[in-house]
């Protein structure tokens, strides 16, 4: 352990590093713990930086500004980066670590939503980045054996270890170096456990990282004040919250003083809509696909090559004329959908139902992060395209998720930045109303009704330009070979035509026709 001798002395902020970091790097979701806490946990790291503006030493203030309620702690183990490092591996990525410390990476979940994520304003503010007081040499540590305890007011509030997180240190520096330089000095966050929760004026909140029975960093020590200033609204949005806000900055509704949540109903007063959420607050949730068929690549392929008018006329020669969902078009006019699907219901709108189920982790956000590799959010709304029935990030979440598409009988809002994001959706059309005007998401993977056609989570999605239809899980493969064979049929039929046979007897083929087709046919596979 030694303390810093930074080459920044003349400003008291930095006091606790080597200099003043270029890049300040965080990651939204890492500890086991605080995503088993969360209900959901991310495939990959994801991560937002912080400007070094932000950093504080040991035994500073930090201000909760005037009209916010919601200044949460997080206790974190800081990376401090000794030596560049540009595309190194796994194995020597700790090599480039020079020191490790303590850090407290707080945030105003007043100001999140409108984030979308980056929280620039809610995690970049004055103060909001206390680093120190001591340094470790990360030379002399083992990087799974780390321990970063927090406490408010004297109380253990969080207490975990490297151990149990769900990216190794290491990881982080490595996933980091592929994208951009790490330079000496650059701090890396490594995320927060379970524990994080509110500080309000007068508490003090204390972070140290160690090895039990070795090296300290010290305690971290930082007291929230009252601040005197607030937001003008007239230059930018202004802070709010909802109770999704509340039960995540301070860790569980019970913590936050709001109700016990009723089974399947979302936190009231979330009137942001449907595209609120961070990535911190929208990881990936526990598996979601558990019972629904999936394609094989090989099926999957198969669909792909058939277009949906071949697939209908099977479908409709085994007397299932019912399933088109009627009234959507393609935002991408040359996309190719399929998928199985999971399906998200919309009631119409009532003012007290959308108070109760509107708001916080609703059934539309459950849908987006629930949707798996290969799957289809199919959406019931009634053909009311009065609003969305989702915007961009939503868009953004499914395409991470590796949906297969979304299918909607209702609007799209955001509609450009939706089509911009690549995924195959269909819709009755655009809107810019948000969700509440005239929807309330009621239900997921339930039976549903899209467009006309009755939908079952698992039932086969398919659709191009001509539209969309539902195939059931269990024909799909019977359907796909005979449209297959029907497309080569077609496919003969044409070019005769074109070589000047009249259609009469040859389109359906007679038996003359019939004849000369099967003959052509065993020839080719002889």
């Amino acid at each position: 352990m030694q303390e810093s001798t930074a080459d920044a002395a003349s400003d008291p902020r930095f006091r606790a590093l080597p200099t003043r970091p270029g890049k300040i790097v965080a990651i939204h979701l890492s500890y086991a713990s605080r995503a088993d806490q969360r209900g959901r946990r991310p495939q990959h790291p994801s991560y937002f930086f912080k400007p070094s503006s932000s950093v504080a030493p040991s035994g500073a203030t930090i201000e909760r500004p005037a009209g916010t309620e919601l200044l949460a702690f997080e206790g974190e183990i800081a990376l401090v980066i000794g030596t560049p490092a540009r595309r190194v591996g796994l194995a020597e990525a700790w090599d480039h670590v020079g020191w490790v410390t303590a850090a407290n990476d707080f945030g105003l979940y007043d100001l999140r939503a409108n984030d979308k994520g980056s929280n620039v304003r809610s995690k970049g503010g004055d103060g909001y980045t206390p680093i120190g007081p001591a340094l470790i040499d990360a030379r002399t540590v083992d990087p799974a054996a780390l321990r970063v305890r927090t406490w408010l007011n004297g109380e253990i509030a969080q207490e975990d270890s490297s151990a149990g997180m769900i990216f190794p240190l290491a990881q982080l520096v490595a996933d980091l170096s592929q994208h951009f330089t790490l330079e000496p000095g650059d701090v890396i966050l490594t995320g927060t456990p379970a524990g994080s929760s509110v500080a309000v004026p007068g508490d003090v909140v204390e972070v140290e990282v160690d090895v039990p029975g070795g090296p300290s960093s010290g305690r971290l020590v930082t007291t929230v004040v009252e601040g005197g200033a607030g937001f003008d609204g007239d230059l930018g949005s202004l802070p709010a919250v909802d109770d999704l806000q509340r039960t995540e900055a301070w860790g569980s509704r019970e913590a936050a003083g709001l109700p016990a949540e009723a089974p399947g109903s979302g936190d009231p007063a979330n009137t942001g809509g449907s595209d609120a959420e961070s990535p911190d607050s929208a990881g990936t949730p526990v598996p979601s696909s558990d019972g629904t068929p999936v394609l094989s690549s090989e099926l999957r392929a198969k669909l792909v090559s058939v277009p949906v008018a071949g697939l209908s006329g099977q479908l409709r020669k085994r007397g299932l004329n019912n399933v088109h969902i009627d009234g959507v078009r393609p935002l991408h006019p040359g996309a190719k959908l399929v998928g199985t699907a999971r399906t998200l219901r919309f009631v119409p709108n009532r003012e007290d139902l959308f108070a109760s189920h509107g708001g916080g982790y609703n059934a539309q956000k459950r849908a987006f992060d629930a949707v798996g590799e290969g799957e289809v959010i199919v959406i019931e709304a009634r053909g009311e395209a009065g609003s969305g029935t989702l915007g961009d990030v939503l868009a953004i979440r499914a395409h991470a998720r590796g949906a297969a598409g979304i299918v909607t009988d209702g609007g799209v809002r955001d509609a450009a930045a939706v089509t911009a994001v690549g995924l195959p959706v269909f819709a009755v059309g655009a809107h810019p109303a948000v969700l509440g005007r005239k929807h309330v998401p009621w239900d997921v993977d339930v039976t549903i009704a899209c467009g006309g056609a009755t939908v079952q989570p698992g039932d086969v999605i398919v659709g191009d330009a001509d539209g969309v239809i539902v195939i059931p899980a269990g024909i799909v493969e019977e359907i796909v070979d005979a449209a297959i064979a029907q497309e080569d049929e077609d496919a003969w039929i044409a070019q005769r035509v074109a070589e000047g046979h009249p259609v009469d007897g040859l389109f359906p083929l007679n038996a003359q026709w019939r004849a000369r087709y099967d003959a052509e046919r065993e020839g080719q596979t002889a």
